[in-house]
């Protein structure tokens, strides 16, 4: 019976049984049985997913029983077309499906939301207005916003679309007893199809020990299946094995019965977990925040100058106009940032990212008179040419590197000095290999040996020291290679020792890993190797031994809150499949963590996916690329400490840009609303959208300003963010209104309202001090946000400094010769300026003590409530 199958099938959302008695029943009065001698026996490769409660195992014969009627086809003919076609109506085509939205109405989703509204309500009044540029040029902007997305968007279906790109197209598959090649599609559980070398398996299924021809097969299939479980070598499969569609055959050929099929197999379930992640982003949500507020700050103002001056006016013919009153409404929209400055756990894949994914060697032991060398030529002679076993790859690379006999060779198939004369190869029931030499300057001739360390010792009568050194490698997660020689002139073999192999650590690794600690970045390491590996690996990175297995993860009880601090807590998790990686992070992101993930292979894609930011590192695939928010262009770990500098300096300018637009947003909609209440004044609409143009002109030069970067991952905190710039808005409110009254009780200079005609008609030099003060002061104000510490303390940029100055002299020219304003004298124009920039150096050390009473880098209050129940 295919036990395994059960296990990997008994979850509800993925088995493709169904509990139909009509199709049960076409299926059991349709079957072919299957002979004895072929029957696969029970095997399971994969870690076992949360198949393990005592529920499971109650229903255990039942399903199995179900399972020998479904699958119980003869190997020799295969299915018949009609049993075909009843199971393709029941478990439908074996391919990756997925529901696409309408994108007609996705398009239109663009167009909904708070900000979304809002613009779009100010779109129409610039219509009812007649304000004809500000409606094309808004509703330019809501189209522009609205492609970005839809573009963005599709990211997530290329992600399912690369997966699919992975799979097979065609299979040769036994129906009505003749051998067929067939579009993957028609697969259905129960199809007999043959796997070959270079063949991608096109479905997941279990190996039926025979060959093509349907003779016994001879010696395992050896799948490539790294892309999918991060296993760092390719697997052995025999009889009765589960190979996985979308892995490669490398050697060998059997037939196998398809078990599952589409949306049911192993790749099918990560393209299930892709397409149906659809979390929003941490900083999605603090934008949210940001601009639900100054949304709900804007209407309030705007709704009570509207009902007010509607009221103070509703006789005047004039100011009286509904429309009049509409037409001052400005609309702000902020933008998105990356998320990697804020992250404080890393998961890293091991396979590839932390390791170089190739095997090398480690110290071997050696018997008493060999050396090192000895042990790889040794090695080389026993090896297969041509082979493309992962091992004997290695050990021919490795020799030739070592040895210096191998060098700079003729010929790649002889060695100086030997000649070969028989060669035995791998099988699965001696293994090992075996060569005959002959050394061709002593004239002697020797057998050398290289196979399982139980099998050489066996060989060599016993070794009681090299049996302890086996048991210590495999403690260590080694993988161990016995290695022997005959003694010359006799049948006597003696022990040369034993080569120990892994998949070590990128050489930048562990001090990459060191320097990501001191940035406040925890590392853990995420992987399908075997637990003993992970430990080796992850000792030899100085990340800690707190390794939890597929067990530990697939525990139901691990979903609470202590099984998630548990998570929380390991330094790494081994054994993994893609849900697992999914829950992993999940768990995580229970416990308030802002998670990374890394990875480059299919099993990665929905982790990276469900990650506040997935990292597709050097090498990937199109399923991890098309998954991930950042693609790394180097191999390893170090590329990551170069973006969190990168990320953690475009958070600081974001903050400095939010800080900004926030505190200059709440100092203009306050004194507006007073002024045109109190007075009915305002600026001009030109000397408004020149304030607009030059002050997000110079706001554009944060992007190349010189950030002060954070040694710790950077937060934000909305609630305090919020709060200093209203704080600052306020005072900069109050810097305004003494400007007003000063020029104009001072001065004589008169608010005149709008109405009241032009420049040629009243004196409207009020308008050009306040231009000058409201472009100004808050423009200098830059300087200030852009760091937490005093302005002086991490100096600007050449390019910031030129033109955060430069467009604040255009604007002091403008009211000093009269352009498109009213001219000031010089004197006035020139203190307007100065107490601006003093201003800002006042403003600056109010800053400072708020932030180090209140500073954003701190745990808000929600997150300390949080910590404090974890202690």
């Amino acid at each position: 019976m295919f036990k395994g199958y059960k296990e990997l099938t008994d979850d509800s959302e993925a088995s493709p049984l169904r509990q139909d008695d009509a199709v049960h029943q076409s299926f059991t009065q349709s079957r072919i049985p299957l002979p004895a001698s072929i029957k696969p026996h029970t095997h399971t490769l994969l870690p076992q997913s949360d198949h393990h409660s005592t529920s499971s195992h109650q229903h255990d014969h039942k399903n199995d029983v179900e399972l020998e009627e479904l699958l119980l086809t003869n190997p020799q003919t295969g299915l018949t077309s009609q049993q075909a076609a009843q199971r393709m109506n029941t478990f439908g085509p074996n391919e990756l499906t997925e529901v696409k939205r309408n994108p007609v109405l996705k398009f239109l989703g663009y167009f909904v939301g708070p900000i979304a509204f809002l613009i779009e309500l100010s779109c129409i009044i610039s219509a009812i207005v007649k304000d004809w540029f500000n409606f094309a040029t808004i509703l330019g902007l809501l189209f522009l916003n609205a492609i970005i997305g839809y573009v963005e968007e599709a990211r997530a279906e290329s992600a399912v679309d690369a997966l699919r790109q992975t799979l097979a197209l065609k299979t040769r598959c036994w129906r009505d007893g003749r051998l067929q090649e067939l579009d993957t599609t028609q697969l259905v559980p129960g199809d007999i199809v043959i796997l070959r070398l270079g063949d991608i398996i096109p479905a997941d299924g279990k190996l039926l020990g025979i060959d093509a021809s349907g003779a016994s097969a001879q010696g395992d299939l050896l799948v490539d299946q790294s892309s999918l479980t991060g296993e760092s070598f390719a697997v052995s499969k025999s009889k009765g094995d589960e190979v996985y569609s979308s892995t490669v055959v490398k050697q060998g050929q059997q037939r196998a019965i398809v078990t599952k099929t589409g949306r049911n197999t192993f790749i099918g379930k990560a393209a299930h977990l892709m397409a149906t992640t659809q979390d929003e982003g941490h900083f999605q949500k603090v934008i949210g925040k940001i601009g639900n507020f100054l949304i709900l700050f804007t209407l309030v103002l705007v709704v009570i100058i509207i009902i007010v001056q509607f009221i103070m006016f509703k006789d005047d013919p004039v100011r009286g106009q509904v429309l009049k009153i509409l037409n001052p409404v400005i609309v702000k929209r902020l933008a998105a940032v990356e998320e990697m400055a804020s992250l404080n756990v890393l998961c890293s894949d091991k396979t590839g990212t932390l390791t170089l994914n190739e095997l090398t060697f480690d110290e071997p032991y050696l018997s008493e008179g060999f050396t090192p060398q000895d042990l790889m030529l040794y090695s080389y002679l026993a090896s297969e040419y041509g082979a493309n076993d992962p091992i004997e790859l290695a050990i021919r690379q490795a020799a030739e590197r070592q040895v210096p006999l191998l060098r700079n060779r003729l010929s790649n198939t002889t060695v100086p000095g030997y000649e070969i004369s028989s060669f035995v190869p791998f099988n699965p029931s001696d293994k090992y290999t075996q060569a005959t030499v002959r050394d061709l300057e002593n004239e002697v001739t020797f057998k050398v040996a290289k196979g399982a360390p139980q099998v050489i010792l066996q060989l060599v009568g016993g070794d009681e020291m090299a049996l302890r050194a086996s048991v210590v490698m495999a403690q260590r997660g080694l993988r161990s290679l016995g290695v022997a020689r005959t003694i010359a002139g006799s049948d006597k073999w003696t022990l040369v020792g034993l080569a120990a192999m892994l998949d070590p650590p990128r050489p930048d690794s562990a001090e990459t890993i060191e320097r990501c600690q001191h940035m406040g970045l925890s590392i853990k390491m995420v992987t399908g190797d075997q637990q003993i590996i992970a430990k080796e690996v992850s000792r030899r990175l100085g990340l800690g031994e707190v390794i939890l297995d597929a067990s530990h993860i697939s525990d139901a009880s691990m979903r609470d809150e202590i099984g998630s601090e548990k998570f929380n807590n390991a330094d790494g998790f081994a054994e993994v499949t893609p849900e697992h990686k999914f829950r992993i992070v999940e768990a995580l992101q229970r416990q308030g963590q802002l998670v990374g993930m890394t990875g480059d292979g299919v099993n990665d894609a929905p982790a990276l996916k469900k990650a506040n930011v997935g990292i597709a590192v050097h090498g990937c695939t199109d399923a991890a690329r098309s998954a991930a928010d950042i693609v790394l262009l180097a191999p390893g770990l170090s590329t990551i400490v170069d973006g969190l500098l990168t990320s953690r300096a475009i958070f600081q300018r974001m903050r400095s840009y939010a800080l900004y637009r926030i505190t200059s947003t709440v100092h203009f909609l306050v004194f507006f609303f007073v002024v045109i209440l109190a007075y009915d004044w305002t600026l001009p609409a030109k000397l408004l959208v020149l304030i607009c143009i030059l002050n997000d002109l110079a706001s554009l030069v944060i992007a190349v300003d010189n950030a002060q970067i954070s040694s710790k991952p950077d937060k934000w905190r909305v609630g305090q963010l919020i709060f200093l710039s209203c704080l600052l808005g306020i005072l900069l409110t109050g810097l305004s209104f003494g400007h007003f009254f000063y020029f104009w009780k001072a001065h004589g200079y008169i608010p005149h309202p709008e109405a009241d005609g032009d420049m040629t008609v009243v004196d409207r030099r009020l308008d050009s001090i306040m231009y000058l003060h409201i472009s100004s002061a808050p423009h200098f104000l830059i300087f200030s946000t852009r760091l937490k510490g005093y302005f002086w303390q991490s100096m600007p940029s050449v390019m910031f400094t030129i033109v955060i100055i430069g467009t604040q002299v255009v604007a002091l020219l403008m009211v000093i010769f009269g352009w498109l304003t009213p001219k000031v004298p010089v004197a006035e124009a020139l203190a307007v300026f100065g107490i601006s920039f003093v201003s800002c150096v006042v403003l600056d050390f109010i800053k400072v003590q708020v932030f180090n009473y209140w500073t954003l880098c701190v745990p808000a209050s929600r997150r300390r409530k949080f910590l404090a129940q974890k202690h």
